[in-house]
């Protein structure tokens, strides 16, 4: 077999191209990092629920006003908070997906 028979991978090219992929890896590091340390909200019912969660999926806070407590409708204060928390954790996805799939080069953004 030819030694050489990818000139386009061998010598400098190659090391040209690892020095590429570890730039990118940094990058992609640092901006998993950043996204997992931001915060998004989401309010339900009007303000009622307010749910603020980071970027790894988990539950920051979680505030219910008095007078959405009615403890003859405790269904609705339950539907309430998984709404506000489930919104607040679908922007977050949005802002990764988006986000990562801006670094992503071309062809590859679905690969996030």
């Amino acid at each position: 077999m030819a030694r050489n028979q990818f000139p386009n991978f061998g010598g400098g090219n190659m090391q040209q191209l690892m020095k590429q992929a570890q730039k990118m890896q940094e990058q992609l590091t640092k901006a998993q990092e950043d996204l997992d340390a931001r915060e998004y909200e989401a309010t339900a019912g009007g303000g009622m629920v307010t749910c603020k969660v980071n970027g790894k999926r988990e539950v920051v806070s979680l505030t219910i006003k008095p007078e959405a407590v009615d403890p003859e409708d405790v269904e609705m204060l339950q539907d309430l908070v998984m709404a506000a928390v489930n919104e607040a954790l679908r922007t977050g996805e949005k802002t990764r997906e988006e986000t990562m799939s801006r670094m992503a080069p071309a062809g590859m953004g679905g690969l996030f």
